[in-house]
């Protein structure tokens, strides 16, 4: 199984094999990703929650290589601004925890701060 290190190091030789370096801002990478994101969007745009759940196996591949655009443009901007993707998801599940206490927040869809 990869690391999201060796996902970094696979992204790097591609880079640099086509000369991208320079393209590859912080600045340039959110804004690949946010277009990606919307690409990845459009896929469930006017269908039904149910309708999202039971995607044909084409839609689902489209879906994936969406998926992957977004994965891809995450981990090369990190790379970027030296962030550990793991680490930092760790601390962001721990601050949600504080942020979203189970007593508050289970079974309600609403942003615990809504709910005070």
């Amino acid at each position: 199984m990869k690391t999201i290190q060796d996902i970094q190091a696979m992204l790097e030789v591609f880079v640099n094999e086509r000369e991208w370096q320079p393209y590859q801002s912080p600045k340039n990478l959110a804004m690949a990703l946010t277009g990606e994101v919307g690409e990845l969007v459009e896929h469930f745009q006017w269908i039904s929650q149910s309708e999202s759940q039971a995607l044909s196996e084409e839609a689902l591949l489209e879906v994936k290589d969406e998926m992957a655009d977004v994965f891809i443009y995450l981990i090369r901007m990190a790379d970027k601004l030296g962030i550990d993707l793991i680490e930092a998801a760790e601390v962001k599940i721990e601050k949600n925890a504080v942020k979203y206490p189970i007593e508050k927040s289970k079974g309600n869809q609403l942003k615990y701060s809504k709910l005070t």
